[in-house]
């Protein structure tokens, strides 16, 4: 069986020191191995295909079959590392908190320590008199403390 160490290495000793970056290997039963990376200045066919190649003449497929796919995650899956959201900034994203607060908010920006800065903009009642005013607030929230993290598309 293949293991996902092992891919990993492979993966690391070809792109250590490029602008891309590993976010998760999972290897399936029957070694169906699905590879997502991402880079700091986008990722292209040519990147998921040099990768693909790499991993394909690291492996014996004498020794063992297995089928790869390499891909970034998509559009519609989840943020998990905090290298992901540098090239988002300015976008609107909904977030799931470990304590099971939901936060909807423009990224403004990544801290060195790890946390992000999302401001958000609520209707909320006037002090005094009727009606409702816009009220814009900024929260601090720590990478860890994120459960969930998507990008809103807009359309």
């Amino acid at each position: 069986m293949i293991l996902k160490e092992q891919i990993i290495d492979i993966i690391n000793e070809k792109i250590n020191g490029t602008h891309l970056f590993l976010i998760d290997v999972k290897v399936l039963p029957g070694n169906r191995i699905e590879v997502f990376i991402d880079g700091d200045n986008g990722l292209g066919i040519n990147d998921c295909v040099d990768l693909s190649r790499h991993i394909e003449k690291s492996l014996d497929r004498e020794v063992e079959d297995f089928s790869l796919e390499v891909s970034s995650p998509g559009a519609t899956q989840p943020l998990k590392l905090s290298r992901q959201y540098i090239k988002h900034i300015g976008r609107d994203f909904d977030l799931k908190l470990n304590d099971g607060t939901q936060i909807s908010g423009t990224l403004k920006e990544i801290g060195t320590n790890g946390d992000l800065t999302l401001e958000t903009t609520t209707r909320e009642p006037k002090p005094i008199g009727k009606g409702k005013i816009n009220v814009t607030r900024t929260h601090n929230i720590q990478l860890q403390n994120i459960k969930e993290s998507k990008i809103k598309l807009k359309f």
